[in-house]
């Protein structure tokens, strides 16, 4: 996105521009989708003089506005589908993972949260007509879960078509039966994974942001940001606010780290996906006792809600548990050195 001439906004001089950008407001969509509060703080004007620049940035932006069905239709075209590499989970997401949209994969400890989010971060790297979306991933790593030799193992698990196709697109000369040319490939599949470790939730919130800085540096280059991966989103939260009289404060920062993961996959066309811890149910009689912690707010914010648990020996189940528009259903798949493997 270049960047915005936002002098040309009422109320905007030079030197609130440059606070702005050095927010990260550098253009008029980011601008057009923040909250007079927030851009007030920000840039320290009035909140009327912020409540004029976002209003006159929507103009601008030519968003906020209502549109036809048939608008909205043309627009969800542009929606990418990020695969699992398996066929059945594929089938479960209509597809993939979606773009512009927020996927929350929770389960217990050891379910597979942590190799779903690295096997995205190799999958999204590869071209569009094998599943991937040619883009780089931005990884927030909030309990050092992050391990390169994982994606290691995952690039040279790829089934060999994908493995061809993927030394193509990274421009890797050799066979895949070339071990230099493997380790090339790795090398240049961690180059376009972006890593940050999160050592607490102001500082994973401050993480949002650089992210969406990383994705407007490469959103007109050959290799866009087109994941954006968390794990863990809530593990800080939880252990920094305890007890009920905490929930409050929790759940409105909470919600706010997720209108900038938000903001990210919307306006840079990205995948978000986010992993989260679960607890016991006390009142559940029947049935599974696990649920996701993170209450109503994350329920609401995610578009779709993944459920794994642990099954015999490599084997995990995927149950999809929340989607606008398909049907709750399970799958099967198996966790091995070589990745996310089908049944």
């Amino acid at each position: 996105m270049p960047e915005a001439d936002l002098e040309e906004l009422p109320g905007v001089g030079p030197a609130t521009a440059e606070k702005l950008r050095e927010n990260g407001f550098d253009s008029f969509q980011s601008l057009a989708v923040a909250n007079s509060a927030e851009l007030s703080n920000t840039a320290d004007v009035g909140e009327s003089t912020a409540a004029d620049v976002i209003q006159a940035a929507r103009d601008a932006a030519d968003v906020g506005g209502f549109e036809t069905g048939s608008t909205v239709l043309e627009r969800r075209e542009e929606i990418g589908k990020l695969t699992w590499n398996i066929p059945e989970v594929d089938d479960l997401l209509g597809g993939g993972v979606e773009t512009q949209s927020i996927t929350e994969v929770y389960g217990e400890f050891g379910a597979g949260k942590s190799q779903v989010t690295h096997q995205l971060a190799v999958n999204v790297q590869l071209p569009t007509e094998h599943g991937g979306l040619h883009g780089r991933a931005v990884f927030i790593d909030s309990e050092d879960t992050f391990r390169p030799e994982r994606i290691d193992d995952m690039v040279r698990g790829l089934p060999e078509e994908k493995l061809e196709a993927a030394m193509e697109a990274h421009e890797v000369e050799g066979s895949v039966d070339d071990d230099e040319a493997l380790t090339e490939l790795v090398e240049a599949f961690l180059d376009k994974i972006h890593v940050a470790k999160g050592f607490n939730s102001n500082h994973q919130m401050l993480l949002a942001e650089k992210a969406s800085d990383i994705a407007s540096e490469y959103e007109d280059s050959d290799w866009p940001v087109r994941t954006l991966v968390v794990d863990s989103l809530t593990a800080h939260f939880r252990a920094e606010y305890v007890g009920r009289g905490e929930l409050a404060d929790r759940q409105q920062k909470l919600n706010k780290h997720l209108h900038d993961l938000e903001k990210v996959g919307n306006l840079y066309n990205a995948a978000v996906v986010v992993t989260n811890q679960v607890q016991s149910n006390p009142d559940a009689f029947f049935g599974d006792p696990t649920k996701p912690i993170g209450g109503n707010i994350l329920g609401h914010k995610s578009t779709f809600r993944m459920y794994l648990r642990k099954s015999k020996n490599d084997k995990r189940i995927v149950k999809l548990v929340d989607a606008p528009n398909l049907a709750d259903g399970e799958a099967v798949m198996r966790v091995q050195d070589g990745g996310l493997k089908p049944e």
